[in-house]
């Protein structure tokens, strides 16, 4: 493997930088990074670096993977930038890469795989929007400095060029990692112009690193938030996924709300701020709602989950119904009837609109619907019958349902807490206990089909249907009973049905 060298470009900025030049090293646990970095992709750093170079060709590994290597981050990805347009890079990598796919390299990008290794080549290149379109202008260039200035962040502005290893950081990337700030290489007003969708991921990347946003990143966000009116839906659907698996989902959501973003993106949230919530007076519904969402995400850490999408989204998303169902009565009460239902069809909505796939859909509505079934159940007054409801209308959402109703206690009452912590542990106990007497995640009447068809004397029909319906609430109700039980009960039902 080659030496590796870190040097940073002290070169003065253009006046168009706004900054002052900064020359920042990295430290020695972070060169060992680097350098581990290097070695752990060996083949591309020397095969392809050294083949790009034969050909007079430049060669950079670049933004996250560089990033994440000196935050101490695993990193997947393998991105790479070059000064050779992509009908050149298919020349360069023929008879080298495993395979190669193009699929972006309208783009700029070609995609090839290599003993296991997935790796993006892209050439230089700066990219920008007009005011109306949705698909960004791409042409390309031959300086490693001009490709790092169209970068999102200076933190994703660094690059290692291969395969010499040389740490190039033209904009003082590694001073605002380690200062935890988000700054543009440029000015912030052109970077959000060139795309508007770094507007989400300035607010992403502060809930996935932590970071904070700069005064004047924050300030042209703010200013130029419906600019992000130009971008697909599913882009801004894929970082908000990224925003609400983070770490830290909450501080991106605060972000998106005080800079006006989520106006844009998800604008039922705001509009729960100061909609007081009938069961925590001192809580207004928004806060509430983070809350929940922080909650749900430590339940979900503790039973040994990963990052839940659908989970998050309907913690976040479980009471946007309560601005529209407001209703205030005596005694200064306020009420909000039949939200989770109005809840329901507003989250579909909502995620329909940003493209989320069906199933995310319907679970998070299937979800929202549910959340408050749990509160009738008191201190365990429910039968085994509404027990065995419960979870059937749950169905494969069971599980969220329990987090998502523990999470939703936020009360500052211990003892009410602890009540309510309790009650849930008791039905609980009581679906697992039913569900290893019953398989209650697979109940069926004791007829099928065919033996009702059999046992009544009529073919496939509506009163086949209605038949099936009357013995899964019979076996709801009373459990599992014997075929000629169920037979009998069918037959009682039947001849009172068909005398109608």
């Amino acid at each position: 493997m080659p030496n590796t060298e870190f040097s940073s470009n002290d070169t003065a900025r253009d006046e168009r930088i706004g900054r002052s030049s900064v020359v920042d090293e990295p430290t020695g646990e972070q060169r060992a990074a680097i350098t581990a970095l290097i070695d752990s992709m060996r083949t591309v750093s020397e095969e392809l670096g050294d083949r790009f170079a034969a050909h007079d060709q430049q060669l950079a590994l670049v933004g996250g993977p560089v990033r994440d290597a000196l935050l101490g981050r695993a990193s997947n990805d393998i991105d790479l930038t070059t000064d050779a347009v992509p009908q050149r890079i298919l020349e360069l990598v023929d008879g080298w890469a495993d395979s190669v796919w193009t699929v972006g390299i309208e783009f700029g990008t070609v995609g090839l795989r290599k003993r296991g290794d997935q790796l993006e080549i892209t050439t230089y290149r700066s990219e920008a929007y007009s005011p109306k379109s949705r698909k960004p202008e791409v042409s390309y260039g031959t300086d490693i400095r001009d490709d790092l200035l169209r970068r999102d962040f200076t933190v994703n502005a660094m690059a290692v060029r291969l395969p010499s290893g040389e740490f190039v950081d033209p904009f003082g990337g590694l001073a605002d990692l380690r200062a935890k700030v988000l700054r543009t290489p440029g000015r912030p007003e052109d970077s959000f112009s060139d795309d508007p969708l770094r507007i989400m991921r300035a607010v992403r990347f502060a809930a996935q690193l932590d970071f904070t946003l700069a005064p004047e990143v924050a300030e042209a966000a703010r200013d130029m938030a419906d600019r992000l009116t130009i971008v697909s839906a599913e882009r801004v659907r894929d970082e908000l996924t990224k925003l609400l698996l983070s770490p830290n989902p909450r501080r991106g959501i605060e972000l998106m709300v005080d800079l006006g973003i989520a106006e844009h993106v998800l604008p039922e949230i705001p509009k729960m701020r100061l909609e007081i919530d009938e069961h925590h007076r001192h809580k207004d519904v928004y806060e509430h709602s983070l809350t929940v969402l922080d909650q749900a995400i430590d339940l979900e850490r503790s039973r040994g989950h990963e990052p839940d999408l659908v989970l998050r989204l309907a913690a976040l998303l479980h009471d946007i119904g309560k601005p529209k169902t407001r209703a205030f009565e005596g005694g200064n009460r306020v009420t909000f009837h039949h939200h989770e239902v109005v809840g329901a069809s507003m989250s579909r909505k909502r995620l329909t609109a940003l493209r989320f796939p069906k199933d995310v859909v319907g679970q998070v509505g299937h979800l929202v619907a549910l959340h408050l079934r749990f509160h009738g159940y008191g201190k365990g007054e429910w039968t085994d019958s509404a027990v065995r409801r419960y979870a059937r209308d749950a169905g494969d959402q069971l599980e969220r349902l329990h987090i998502l109703t523990r999470a939703d206690c936020t009360t500052r009452n211990r003892r009410k807490a602890a009540a309510l912590a309790r009650s849930y542990d008791d039905i609980e106990r009581r679906i697992e206990t039913l569900a290893e007497q019953e398989e209650l995640d697979r109940i069926r009447p004791d007829l099928d089909g065919n033996e009702i068809q059999e046992i009544l004397g009529v073919g496939p029909g509506p009163l086949v249907g209605k038949a099936y319906r009357f013995l899964l609430e019979l076996r709801l109700e009373h459990g599992p009973m014997e075929k000629e039980t169920a037979e009998r009960e069918l037959r009682s039902w039947a001849a009172d049905h068909l005398e109608r």
